[in-house]
């Protein structure tokens, strides 16, 4: 491994951390088979970036506040940035992003980011906590953005590989235009289940807004599966580029701007806000079901 990744793990499951970003680089099971996207640079060369301030596009890349206009590419700057390692354990670490000059030129606030990463038995936690340092609300999105090997490293063919919901999703999902939410259309359920496809993702991401279901299962039915948990998130993407060798399974509390928004970013849609002194927390899990 490189020295800028940070390994935990068991004897069922490990991972490694990259500092930049405090990102999920690797993820293998106990025979060493990589779960991961093989971040092929001709789709994405990401693994598992954290989404913050902003999850997916503003209108014009642009993040609005009090009259000023601040410079914002889509999904914000956390996943630029090199975080601190805070604590480390055989199954598990921290990481530490704190506002500095750099992030303050595009985002105006103090905060500090925390993601911690543990391993118990055949599951990976993430938990997030954003804390408030500062004399002023501080309005936040925060997304996460795993991207899966598909097909999955246990033989199954790739067009086998689907998603099913854990509840009814009835509503419709939305487009995409230019990266901004647009229209509505028909979702491609079968029931629960998203049989996947490189066509479904011509136009871009599948978003449901909101989601129903608190985890997904993906996988071949008669294969070792993902699990993915997300009971603090009411948004969900999935993404990849048709012809990739993975799927994105992104829980988001936030979304990308709606087509022609030119308001205050905490009057955004999906935008929080984390009180003075105060603490906001969400998880996501993976856990690998044989």
């Amino acid at each position: 491994m490189a020295k800028d990744l940070i390994e935990i793990g068991n004897d069922r499951l490990s991972a490694a951390i990259n500092l930049l970003g405090a990102e999920l680089t690797h993820l293998r099971d106990a025979e060493g088979h990589e779960l991961m996207t093989d971040a092929d640079p001709a789709y994405w060369t990401g693994h598992a970036p954290i989404l913050f301030p902003i999850v997916g596009r503003l209108n014009g890349d642009t993040l609005r506040l009090d009259g000023r206009d601040y410079a914002m590419k889509q999904h914000g700057f956390a996943r630029y940035e090199a975080f601190d390692l805070t604590a480390h354990t055989a199954t598990s670490a921290t990481f530490r992003l704190t506002a500095n000059d750099k992030t303050r030129a595009d985002y105006p606030f103090e905060f500090v980011l925390e993601v911690g990463f543990s391993i118990d038995a055949a599951t990976l936690a993430i938990d997030v906590r954003i804390s408030n340092p500062g004399n002023a609300p501080l309005p936040a999105s925060l997304g996460f953005h795993p991207a899966f090997a598909w097909p999955l490293p246990y033989g199954r063919p790739r067009d086998e590989h689907r998603i099913a919901f854990a509840a009814d999703e009835p509503g419709d999902i939305v487009e995409l235009a230019g990266g901004l939410f647009a229209a509505k259309r028909r979702s491609p359920l079968d029931g629960r289940v998203l049989h996947l496809a490189d066509d479904l993702f011509a136009q871009d991401a599948l978003i449901w807004d909101p989601v129903a279901s608190q985890s997904v299962t993906y996988g071949a039915a008669d294969g070792p599966q993902l699990k993915v948990d997300f009971p603090d998130t009411p948004y969900l993407g999935i993404w990849t580029k048709p012809g990739a060798a993975f799927v994105c399974i992104e829980p988001w509390h936030g979304h990308a701007d709606p087509a022609g928004f030119d308001g205050d970013f905490p009057t955004k849609p999906g935008v929080f806000e984390v009180a003075p002194g105060g603490d906001w927390t969400c998880r996501m899990a993976i856990t690998l079901e044989s």
